[in-house]
């Protein structure tokens, strides 16, 4: 595995945690306990760990992350917690073997009282110009999130034809000029690789008309997005990961998600509904035992940024809060 990048700055300068306080609040009432754990599925820089370790004073935060420099960076930034703060390298979807190895949760061995995912691209890889997440700076076309191994986004402009590369910018992107710009990238390959972000977002503006130009942001935002979630396996990642991590909370614990864009947001809401309804086959005068839900929502739809938060955080403009707390340990899945 190669070295991790070291980040050029730390502390809060690079990370600003998104519905810090909402979030708190969300899991504060199962984090009560002697010993809690939490499980910070999405370590990052380590915003949302340091904020929870420095108000619960006998909580333990397990942090995951993928990114080797997420975890020298979080692990530098938390080592005054010592053994109250442990780092992970790995992706999320492992998070019931993580609280299997740390796990007490209320007494329960292998669970653990809440569980925080705050999804998406992080501050750290979009400011780490090098990584090829931002289409704002010139950089080669990278976006491994654990730049350890796996293809680059270069590699799938390389290699996929038109119809994959329409399939994954339409799916993952909601890019409503996929094929166009598909085969835009198709045939400006035949002339020279596209290898840097500064060639892919203006071959991007040059595929799309002019008006849409105009309004929603730079063009290339949903291109980009689209590459990176490909890149990184993220929506099949989560898909596993949300039901594990609803496994691996005790009854009375919660998980709280943020999600960035629909597609994520839509899963998390999924699996939530379903550990919230009851399945009892309709009809039925009573509920049948173990039938009943073993989740109940703890927000009303999804929380928003407030306006103030929004106009100092760029990043929490589009972000969409569900939790749930854990009802009863029969009816989980896998």
């Amino acid at each position: 595995m190669s070295e991790p990048t070291r980040p050029r700055a730390t502390g809060d300068a690079l990370h600003v945690p998104v519905l810090l306080e909402e979030c708190i609040e969300l899991l504060e009432p199962a984090l009560s306990g002697s010993c809690p754990v939490l499980i910070d599925g999405t370590l990052g820089m380590g915003g949302h760990t340091s904020a929870f370790l420095e108000r619960f004073e006998n909580l333990t935060v397990i942090g995951i992350d993928r990114d080797p420099a997420a975890i020298a960076l979080a692990s530098e930034r938390l080592a005054g917690f010592g053994e109250r703060f442990r780092a992970v390298q790995g992706t999320y979807d492992q998070i019931d073997s993580v609280a299997k190895k740390f796990g007490h949760g209320g007494g329960e061995p292998g669970t653990v009282d809440a569980v925080l995912m705050d999804l998406g691209v992080s501050s750290l890889q979009l400011d780490e110009q090098e990584r090829g997440f931002s289409y704002s700076h010139d950089a080669p076309l990278d976006m491994r999130m654990d730049t350890g191994g796996g293809q680059t986004a270069a590699d799938i402009l390389a290699g996929a034809d038109a119809k994959e590369l329409t399939r994954i910018l339409s799916h993952y992107g909601e890019e409503r000029f996929a094929s166009r710009i598909a085969r835009r990238i198709v045939s400006e390959r035949e002339h020279q690789p596209i290898t840097r972000t500064k060639q892919l977002a203006d071959l991007v503006k040059d595929s799309i008309p002019a008006a849409t130009r105009r309004t929603g942001g730079n063009p290339a935002k949903r291109t980009f997005q689209a590459l990176r979630i490909a890149v990184n396996d993220e929506l099949s990642v989560l898909e596993r990961a949300v039901p594990r991590a609803v496994s691996a909370i005790r009854v009375g614990g919660r998980i709280a998600v943020e999600s960035y864009q629909s597609l994520e947001d839509k899963i998390v809401k999924r699996e939530f509904a379903a550990g919230a309804t009851s399945t009892t086959p309709p009809g039925l005068p009573v509920e049948l035992p173990g039938h009943e839900p073993y989740l109940r929502l703890l927000t009303r739809g999804a929380v928003k940024a407030h306006p103030e938060e929004a106009a100092m955080n760029p990043r929490s403009a589009s972000v969409r809060l569900r939790a749930a707390e854990r009802l009863r340990r029969e009816g989980n899945r896998p």
